[in-house]
């Protein structure tokens, strides 16, 4: 289905043509009667797969702007999703009088009180900076007509389902709740029974988790002579833009010091350690190709959408599949073409079975093929979510 077949207002049709968007992804076409009917929804989707757009679209379609009060929210885990968020709806809503804002913490409130109190339509926030608002500021929910929770399983990684629960049960109005996430952990499960009414559940992502469009490879490399053999691999693979993980900041820095030596300007690092304007800055400059490598951990592995990266490599082996998942999710996103590149060595390769059995990859071995008839998978409990709830109308 197209855009264009949709009941939306024109100046929204009109900005989604600015943005080259014309078909819809399955998780925008599945959400979008849902979400225009005023159901609750739970949404499983592979990474890329749109869901900015999803929640988005409707959300501006439903807001009044003569109502200079917060009326739609989003709720996401980290700062630089934040910024994406609200990027994205800014300009999905450029030619309508809707003002879009995102609020976190790293940044001054009186700013953003500031902003709020001039008049905010949908407001894109951090769980802990919100909370600070709300016993801070004049700010007030009670207009909220649809909230949404990107990244739930994210939120709770990080500790924030506490606070999630918390600003839920600031909104004792009748509202819409729109829940996206990757994965559904019980304590997500619990949250979505506890807040959610009867809600519509799309899963995009049993089946398949990896984008069809995105290439896994796979070298051994050992390792006392990784950064050889890295140095080596881009030589040959020449990427447009690359992401290369590592599991720590100490593992980060490391690596960043060794090929700055080698790549000068065209290399950065980014982690949690650094203040948040200068993470602004370097992701700022990432969009913008003004760096080609770009050395990170997990804070650049959910969410964000970089259009010009045509490689993911994962320096350290990730740990867990659903690191995977997200780490070479950068890549490839809404139909783009990627590759991923995983280092292993013979102490992964447990994982490694897992995550190509779990995830129905077709690897591509660079250099000599492991032996995994042999390992086992690690075992992993899958049930289906509210396998006794059904919803009428999917």
């Amino acid at each position: 289905m197209k855009f264009t077949e949709l009941p939306l207002k024109p100046e929204i049709l009109r900005a989604l043509k600015d943005l080259g968007y014309q078909d819809m992804t399955p998780i925008q076409e599945q959400t979008f009667q849902h979400i225009t009917e005023g159901r609750d929804i739970i949404a499983m989707a592979e990474t890329g797969s749109g869901k900015t757009a999803a929640c988005g679209v409707p959300m501006i379609q439903r807001i009044d702007p003569s109502l200079k009060a917060v009326q739609g929210l989003i709720m996401v885990p980290t700062r630089e999703l934040a910024l994406q968020y609200v990027s994205a709806i800014t300009s999905m809503a450029k030619y309508t009088p809707i003002a879009p804002f995102a609020v976190y913490g790293g940044f001054a409130m009186d700013i953003q009180n500031m902003k709020l109190e001039h008049g905010v339509h949908i407001l894109v926030a951090t769980p802990g900076r919100l909370i600070d608002l709300l016993y801070n500021s004049p700010l007030r929910l009670n207009e909220v007509c649809m909230l949404v929770l990107d990244e739930a399983d994210e939120m709770l990684n990080m500790g924030f389902i506490s606070d999630v629960e918390f600003i839920i049960s600031c909104l004792i109005h009748e509202h819409q709740t729109l829940l996206f996430s990757a994965t559904m952990p019980k304590p997500i499960k619990e949250l979505a029974r506890k807040y959610l009414k009867d809600p519509a559940i799309i899963e995009l992502n049993v089946d398949q988790v990896a984008p069809q469009s995105l290439k896994h490879h796979f070298m051994p490399v050992p390792l006392h002579n990784r950064f050889q053999v890295l140095c080596e691999y881009l030589t040959q693979a020449r990427p447009r833009q690359a992401i290369l993980f590592c599991n720590s900041r100490i593992g980060c820095e490391k690596l960043h010091q060794k090929m700055k030596t080698k790549y000068q300007d065209k290399v950065e690092m980014i982690h949690g350690g650094l203040e948040q304007s200068r993470r602004t800055s370097l992701f700022n400059n990432f969009r913008n190709q003004k760096i080609k490598y770009m050395i990170a951990t997990n804070i650049a592995s959910r969410g964000l959408d970089f259009t010009h990266v045509s490689h993911v490599i994962n320096y350290d082996f990730p740990k867990g599949q659903e690191a995977y998942t997200h780490r070479t999710g950068r890549t490839a996103r809404m139909g783009r073409e990627g590759i991923a590149m995983t280092f292993y060595s013979r102490e992964n390769l447990t994982d490694l079975a897992t995550i190509i059995r779990r995830q129905n990859i077709q690897p591509v071995w660079e250099g000599e093929k492991p032996d995994l008839g042999h390992v086992k998978s690690k075992r992993i409990r899958t049930k289906k979510f509210f396998h006794k709830r059904t919803a009428k109308g999917r």
